[in-house]
């Protein structure tokens, strides 16, 4: 399952489109500038951008051009943009910088999964079904994890979101709103200690030191040195 950027500074679509996004059983994260567009492109693990151009601090445009550079075009993720700009000179502009496609809007969200698993198909995301840190492994694909030592560990689907999250992301402190987003999706009445509660349940299975908990800022699965 390909592992998707948002970048969009209308709270009221980003906040919709993570949540559809989460909900079908993708890893998700919502940026609004374009500054933190740019790193998060060149240097998050991710598979496809879904980008807006309209952005604070720098234009999509721009941060696609970054991201076309020979220096990074290999490893750089796929990018389906999504703006209001419809012109035909616009769309043309878009996709000649090294947009993968282009979606105005409004748009129906169905279509936009037809063009993520068209850009999938096409060849064009770099997708590894294996996330690995701290010695735990898991298979996304599988939607199942391992030990270091190769024992299969059972976790709960929200459990394997939990540690999906954790692993994508590991060496970066997540915050309970973002573990939340990823595990609950658009669910509205979550209880306030859920994810302690999941947290406590996969320590208790992949070892106490496994996930470690920032006072005040979440918690993080340290990258392997």
């Amino acid at each position: 399952m390909p592992r998707i950027l948002v970048v969009e500074d209308d709270p009221m679509i980003g906040s919709v489109l993570i949540a559809r996004l989460a909900e079908d059983g993708h890893v998700v994260q919502l940026i609004t500038d374009g500054p933190s567009a740019k790193h998060y492109s060149k240097f998050g693990d991710f598979d496809i951008v879904l980008l807006d151009l309209g952005l604070p601090g720098l234009d999509g445009l721009d941060v696609l051009r970054a991201l076309r550079q020979p220096s990074t075009e290999e490893l750089a993720p796929a990018v389906i943009v999504i703006t209001a700009r419809g012109s035909v000179e616009q769309r043309v502009a878009g996709l000649d910088i090294g947009a993968d496609d282009y979606l105005v809007k409004p748009f129906a969200y169905e279509e936009l999964l037809a063009r993520i698993r068209a850009v999938t198909r096409r060849g064009s995301v770099h997708q590894s079904s294996i996330l690995r840190a701290w010695g735990i492994s898991l298979d996304e694909s599988a939607a199942t994890a391992t030990r270091a030592n190769g024992n299969p560990v059972a976790l709960t689907k929200r459990e394997l979101a939990l540690l999906r999250a954790l692993l994508l992301h590991s060496g970066q402190v997540l915050s309970r709103t973002q573990l939340e987003a990823q595990v609950y999706a658009d669910e509205v009445d979550i209880e306030s200690n859920a994810i302690d509660f999941l947290i406590g349940k996969l320590r208790a299975k992949l070892g106490a030191s496994t996930i470690k908990n920032i006072r005040g800022l979440g918690w993080m699965v340290a990258k392997e040195s």
